[in-house]
């Protein structure tokens, strides 16, 4: 049994560009400090997770997909989806800690 989502051609153009596109969203977030804004900083973490996390499903089963089936997979592509998920995810993390001069013009007022 094949399961098809994308042709091949929109698999690999997607799993190529949808990245670009998150990076530099999240440069904006990390210029903006968007995750420091509003009235609670923690429900607009979260929000950014749910998103972040979508995108990282999107984006591993586009990579997934590439060679035209989405099922039945290889060891090799669950391997594969599984890092750019894990790293998609340190991306994120990484993207919401304070740098450390933040921390220190923080401290002094």
């Amino acid at each position: 049994m094949e399961i098809k989502l994308f042709d091949t051609n929109t698999a690999i153009a997607l799993s190529q560009i949808l990245p670009i596109l998150l990076l530099a969203l999240m440069v904006e977030l990390r210029r903006t400090e968007l995750h420091h804004r509003g009235r609670s900083p923690k429900r607009t973490r979260a929000i950014l997770a749910v998103f972040f996390g979508a995108f990282a499903i999107v984006e591993t089963t586009l990579v997934m997909s590439i060679d035209g089936h989405l099922l039945p997979t290889r060891l090799s592509d669950l391997v594969v989806a599984l890092i750019i998920f894990v790293l998609l995810w340190l991306l994120f993390l990484l993207s919401l800690v304070n740098s450390p001069r933040d921390e220190q013009r923080s401290h002094r007022k």
